[in-house]
């Protein structure tokens, strides 16, 4: 089977010949390919041509544009700042709308013109023509919690939930219509799945998750659907109050950070829920061993199921010896579902 059958298989709830295997590279595939995370992150083709190398090195299933959290932001207007080998991050300091007057102004950007989206755009592109014969190719969007904070400050979004919903909501409400529309562009260059990056969900509690973020997650994920791809839905930290409703947004494929036992999350979803992840990225991959990867996946697998894929809780750090992403890899293949 190809690794894009692999995929398939996994979500459909098909016999395949082995596990599928998906773990997140950003900085480990641009040390793999030998450059700056700089031009990784502003460089598509060079970022389609790190991981197609990763993907390729390691035998993984899929290839991915993911690269950070400031893309969108920054066709928006948002202050970022840049690093040399590091990933672009947004000043909070000066968010974009701290004054929430300035929302009324914003508008969605042209996805033809140059900017950040349009990079992305392209490395799907190159991604679906290089690799999409073989692996699935991801595209990448931030959910309504992590994009309404970046635009606005994750503090001053706190608050917003109190003192401001209305607000929160036309946010929300833009937030999602530009995600959307940056899916769809995504998966008409060649993304046959699209994450959907939502990190702040985890730190905003099970009552303003289900009133804010999870509503415009399912509005993402049936519009990814409805462009005929599939949907993944990423969020870091402890979500382990959230479970139940990350199961019902109706993403094929839910990762889960090493905060979040997958007992617990396989108890909270049901037994058809494709679940992936979920070891620690640091103290499992970077610093173990082939051996104790090996075993920490066993217990993985064995919690999740048959519904399962192998990955990290979250990205693969910088600095994982060679041998321990090999050993993930090697796991997926040896293990059926």
């Amino acid at each position: 089977m190809t690794g894009k059958e692999r995929v398939r298989a996994a979500v459909r709830g098909e016999a395949a010949d082995h596990l599928a295997c998906m773990p997140i590279t950003m900085m480990f595939a641009a040390d793999t390919a030998g450059i700056r995370y700089r031009e990784y992150a502003s460089n598509g083709e060079a970022m389609a041509h790190a991981q197609i190398a990763t993907a390729e090195r390691y035998g993984l299933d899929y290839v991915s544009s993911i690269s950070d959290p400031a893309r969108e932001a920054s066709d928006l207007g948002a202050a970022v700042e840049w690093f040399d080998d590091q990933p672009p991050a947004i000043i909070e300091s000066e968010a974009l709308l701290r004054d929430k007057a300035k929302l009324m102004e914003l508008r969605l950007p042209d996805l033809d013109a140059a900017g950040r989206m349009r990079d992305r755009i392209r490395a799907v592109g190159i991604l679906a023509e290089a690799a999409g014969a073989e692996r699935m190719v991801e595209g990448w969007v931030e959910g309504p919690a992590a994009l309404s904070a970046d635009l606005r400050g994750l503090n001053t979004l706190m608050l917003d939930f109190y003192d401001a919903p209305e607000f929160v909501d036309a946010l929300v409400d833009f937030v999602v219509e530009m995600e959307i529309g940056f899916a769809r562009a995504q998966i008409a260059a060649g993304a046959t799945v699209v994450g959907i990056g939502d990190a702040a969900a985890s730190l905003i509690g099970p009552k303003f998750y289900e009133r804010f973020a999870w509503k415009g997650e399912c509005r993402l994920v049936k519009a990814i659907h409805e462009a005929g791809a599939l949907a993944r839905l990423h969020i870091c930290g402890n979500t382990r109050r959230i479970l139940a409703d990350m199961g019902r947004t109706g993403a094929d494929i839910v990762d889960l950070d090493f905060l979040a036992p997958i007992s617990e999350a396989r108890a909270a979803m049901g037994e058809e829920q494709v679940l992936l992840g979920n070891l620690d990225p640091v103290r499992a991959v970077r610093d173990g061993t082939p051996e104790t990867i090996a075993a920490a996946l066993a217990e993985c697998h064995r919690q999740a199921g048959r519904r399962y894929i192998a990955g990290a809780g979250c990205e693969i750090p910088r600095g994982t010896p060679p041998e321990n992403l090999f050993a993930i890899s090697r796991y997926a293949r040896e293990h059926r579902a």
